[in-house]
């Protein structure tokens, strides 16, 4: 089997709010469909779109697991893993994206 780059990631509302984690094999496209409300559900109805964490993978079955793992987290352990790796909450989008 081929690898290929896939991504696990978390989505916050606003810095201490809502939380939603995701798996993706693009990451800077689905990011900015969560942004742009482009599919309905819950970034939409909560208004998610800053990406606070995301890890990358080689292997499909491995960010599967992981996404699951993470999903399966109480929210405190969430928080602790997003602000020991971006304590400002900032948006990693523009970073990914190539924006400065």
């Amino acid at each position: 089997m081929r690898s290929r780059n896939l991504y696990v990631y978390i989505l916050a509302s606003k810095i201490g709010g809502t939380l939603y984690v995701g798996v993706t094999n693009d990451l800077v496209r689905r990011v900015a469909e969560h942004r742009l409300k482009a599919v309905e559900g819950f970034t939409e109805k909560y208004d998610v779109g800053r990406l606070v964490y995301f890890e990358q993978f080689d292997d499909p079955e491995n960010a599967i697991k992981r996404e699951k793992r993470l999903k399966k987290w109480n929210r405190a352990w969430k928080i602790r893993l997003i602000e020991e790796n971006n304590p400002n909450w900032d948006d990693l989008y523009r970073g990914i994206a190539g924006g400065d």
